[in-house]
C-alpha cells in the first residue's frame, strides 16, 4: 500500500499504529471503525455514535460532534483521535491537539471519498484487508449505480425547518444523491451567501420549481406528519428519506447507495 495512503485530509501523514487507542467523534467514522474489526481498539465516542447497536453501547460518551467534553476525553487517554472538518469544532480539534497524540481529520465530499476513507483507517489500524473487501464492495455498488436506467429528477433536500435549510450542490448528500440521477438544482439567482446548506426563504416557490422533495430524518427528524402538511402546500411528491442512507459515509455507503437506488427503483415503478 502506498505510504499515500497514511495521509488524512488535513495532509498530514501517519505511521501506522494497530494498538492505537481510539476516540472517534464521527459517528459514521465509528461504525466503520466496528466494520473493519477495529472495536477493542475504540474508547470513546459520541452520544450520536449509535451504530452498531448493540456493541457501541460498551464504549465510553465524551459528548457530542459539536460539544466535546475535552476532560473526558483527556481521561481515555487516546492515541488517536478521529475528527471530521464539517462534524466537529475546530476550536475543540486546536485544544484536543494538545494532549492527544494523532489527531487524524476526515472529510471525504462524495461516496467515491470512501475508498481513501478505508484505506486510511485500514493501514493506520492494522485492517489493511478488511479495508480492501470493503473498497471492493463500494466499487460495486457505483458501478451499479452508474449502469441503472434511473429517470433524472431535479429534488429538494429539506434537512431543517424553522427556518427551512437544505443542501448546495456541493455536499456529500448532494453527490450521493447524484449516484441515483437525483440532482440538487440551485433557484435562479443562486442560494444567498452561497451557503453548502442554505435557509430557503420561499419554500413553496422553491418546491414547485422542482420534480421531489424529499424530507430528511437528520439532523431535523422530519415525519409523515410533516410530509402531509407540505403535501397540501406544493405540487411535486414529498417522501421521507433514511438520512443515514445519504448522508454517513464510511462502511454505511455501501448499503447507503444500495439502498437509494432500490428505493428509487420502486418510486419509479409505483409512479410516485
Amino acid at each position: 500500500m502506498p505510504a499515500e495512503a497514511l495521509r488524512d485530509s488535513a495532509g498530514v501523514l501517519h505511521v501506522p499504529a494497530p494498538d492505537a487507542r481510539i476516540v472517534s467523534l464521527v459517528p459514521s467514522i465509528t461504525e466503520l471503525l466496528f466494520d473493519l474489526g477495529l472495536g477493542a481498539r475504540v474508547v470513546g465516542r459520541t452520544g450520536f455514535c449509535v451504530h452498531p447497536e448493540p456493541a457501541v453501547r460498551a464504549v465510553p460518551k465524551v459528548g457530542g460532534t459539536k460539544d466535546v467534553k475535552l476532560d473526558a476525553l483527556r481521561a481515555l487517554r487516546p492515541t488517536h483521535v478521529i475528527v471530521n472538518v464539517d462534524e466537529n469544532e475546530a476550536d475543540a480539534v486546536e485544544a484536543m491537539r494538545r494532549f492527544v497524540p494523532h489527531v487524524v481529520v476526515t472529510h471525504p465530499n462524495a461516496p467515491e471519498d470512501n475508498l481513501a476513507l478505508y484505506a486510511l483507517m485500514g493501514e493506520l489500524f492494522g485492517a489493511g484487508q478488511r479495508a480492501g473487501e470493503l473498497s471492493a464492495a463500494l466499487r460495486r455498488e457505483l458501478d451499479l449505480c452508474r449502469q441503472s436506467d434511473l429517470p433524472p429528477e431535479r429534488v429538494l433536500y429539506l434537512i431543517w425547518k424553522d427556518p427551512w435549510m437544505t443542501i448546495a450542490a456541493d455536499t456529500y448528500i448532494a453527490r450521493t444523491l447524484a449516484c441515483v440521477n437525483w440532482t440538487v438544482t440551485t433557484p435562479p439567482g443562486g442560494w444567498a451567501g452561497a451557503a453548502r446548506y442554505p435557509r430557503v426563504d420561499d419554500l413553496v416557490a422553491v418546491a414547485n420549481a422542482v420534480d421531489r422533495v424529499l424530507l430528511s430524518t437528520e439532523p431535523f427528524l422530519f415525519t409523515e406528519a410533516h410530509a402531509r402538511e407540505l403535501r397540501a402546500q406544493v405540487a411535486p411528491p414529498v417522501q421521507l428519506i433514511d438520512a443515514e442512507m445519504t448522508s454517513w459515509y464510511g462502511s454505511r455507503a455501501i448499503a447507503g447507495l444500495a439502498w437509494l437506488r432500490e428505493s428509487r427503483r420502486a418510486v419509479s415503478a409505483n409512479g410516485a
